[in-house]
């Protein structure tokens, strides 16, 4: 909750949300008037979060970068089995997927806290630069998934004389 000047209204993140949204001020009381009147409390929102989590599927961070002669992804895939992990490329674009299971949670009674993901995971990317597609190299170690493209040299402009 954010305090606004007058120290004696509270924000809620939605009403702070909509005074940065909302162009018209409606759930704000103008900061000007000398009256006391709070904002309407807002609606609560519906807790369906997790529902909606269930419905999407994580996205693999990744680093991409440059050397002289490769082009360089990694992502951190930590707990993922090779067999599990799939990764392909077609046109420049890059995708990598698979699954991460925590394992046999079929005594599991009550959770107390949940941060982990578990489930399916995917990632597609165009690469920045033209690669040789054919001479890839993907590497699972330490749960870290390098994959190691040669770059293609790009050949310098060639100036054509106009007659």
């Amino acid at each position: 909750m954010a305090r606004k000047q007058d120290d004696n209204i509270l924000l809620t993140e939605d009403e702070l949300a909509a005074a940065f949204i909302d162009d018209t001020d409606q759930l704000l009381p103008n900061l000007n008037d000398d009256s006391n009147s709070s904002p309407a409390p807002a609606a609560p929102a519906e807790d369906n979060w997790e529902d909606e989590a269930d419905d999407l599927m994580g996205q693999l961070a990744v680093d991409v970068f440059e050397t002289e002669n490769d082009l360089i992804i990694k992502a951190r895939t930590a707990g993922v089995d090779r067999n599990d992990l799939d990764v392909s490329i077609s046109d420049g674009i890059l995708t990598i997927s698979g699954t991460l299971s925590s394992g046999d949670e079929a005594d599991v009674r009550q959770w107390h806290i949940q941060e982990c993901y578990w489930g399916e995971f995917s990632r597609t990317l165009a690469l920045p630069t033209a690669v040789n597609e054919e001479g890839v190299k993907a590497e699972l170690k330490d749960g870290v998934l390098t994959i190691t493209f040669e770059k293609i040299k790009q050949e310098k402009a060639k100036k054509i004389q106009v007659l």
